[in-house]
This record gives C-alpha cells, structure tokens and sequence, in this order.
C-alpha cells in the first residue's frame, strides 16, 4: 500500500517527465521526419499568412487556423546560438534526451553579408557535408535523392512523380576554441530552413531568418 508521500513523489515524478518531453502525453515521442519539421513547425512558426499548398499537393500545409498558422501543441523554444554552448542548449530546449529541438534567428557575420555568425564564447559550428533538400512527398516509396529539379520550378520528378522542395538541411559540429585550430567534440547540430515552395510566400520581418534546430 502506498503512502501519501509516495504518491505526492510519484505525481511529482510525472510532472517532471511531462515537462521534459515537451507537454507531450505519457507514452509520446517527439520524433518527426525532416518533411514534418519543416512543414508544420519551422512553416507554422514563421508565416504570417497560410500560403497555398504547391500544385498537386493540396494536403501540404502547416496547421492553420482560419487566419493565421498555430504549431502542434509542444513547447519549442527560441534560443540565441550565438549566446548559448551546445551543452546548456538541452535544458534551454526542455524536452528530449537525445535529440533537442528549438528555433533560433540566423545572425549575419555581416550586415549586408549572406554567411551566418557561428561562434560562441566558447568555440563555433563549423558547416560538414553540403546541404541536403527536403521535399514534400507524395510516396513513401521515392527516394529524394534521385530526383532532378525541372527548369523554373521547385519541384523535381523522376519520370513518373514530382516532389515539392519545401526547405533545406544543414548538418553543423561543434568546435571548442577558435578556427582554424578548433577542437572537433561530439556536438552535433541539423539546422532546418524554408527554401523551395515555402520560400516564396510573404514572410513576417521579423522571421525572414528564423531557423529550425534539432541537436544530438
């Protein structure tokens, strides 16, 4: 028989993983494909407006209201890269154990530069590999590395399907101290953003440079 002490703690107990997965039911996982996290959180999050799905996808949108986007009930946080080191940002993020998930606003190195500033007090991400497309798909049977982009458009075909490019992802690892003599650690970061389709809908001021981060 349990004492009411040992259930206060156990309630304590579920209130403390409920917090850490996110707001997220006992017994869910946040664990979305690229596809998921560009449309309906990094979309969501930084349209004014819902914009029209592409063409021959009218299921592709992030959730709407009936005048502007809502995200799916789980708490992402917007966080400062520049201001945070990779191993403070799993408390900042507030749910996940292996994998954290939370916005942040890209900062120009220069103000009429396109690179983005990196470092941190500590160290900096260091871009590997180049960036890969994610696409909205109509099958799960397509591999979307195999597709060719039609001219003018932003959708890509293998003869027989299209796919709408919605976005790109960027794979960052974390280096202590600075370039080029950076010690290489364990951090490593995916960094989301709108491109394709999504990019060429009206977008609110202040989140034209809002990206979306997972880290592990």
């Amino acid at each position: 028989m349990w004492s009411i002490e040992d259930v206060l703690s156990e309630l304590k107990e579920e209130d403390r993983k409920k917090e850490k997965s996110g707001g997220l039911p006992p017994g869910f996982r946040f664990h979305p494909t690229d596809e998921e996290l560009i449309t309906f959180y990094l979309a969501s999050k930084v349209f004014t407006h819902p914009p029209p799905p592409p063409p021959d996808y009218p299921n592709l949108r992030p959730l709407t209201t009936s005048t502007s986007f809502f995200a799916p009930p789980v708490d992402i946080p917007e966080v400062d890269l520049n201001r945070c080191e990779p191993w403070d940002l799993p408390e900042r993020a507030k749910m996940g154990e292996r994998e954290w998930y939370f916005y942040s606003v890209r900062d120009r190195k220069y103000p009429t530069g396109l690179r983005t500033n990196r470092a941190t007090g500590s160290g900096y991400w260091k871009a590997t590999g180049k960036d890969r497309h994610v696409y909205a798909t109509a099958s799960s049977n397509h591999n979307n590395n195999n597709y060719k982009k039609k001219k003018g458009s932003y959708n890509y075909h293998d003869g027989d399907h299209e796919l709408a490019l919605i976005g790109m992802k960027k794979t960052l690892v974390f280096y202590q101290g600075r370039a080029p003599r950076g010690v290489k650690t364990p951090w490593v970061m995916h960094e989301y953003r709108l491109d394709g389709h999504f990019s060429s809908f009206r977008l609110s001021s202040s989140k034209v440079h809002l990206l979306f981060s997972s880290l592990s």
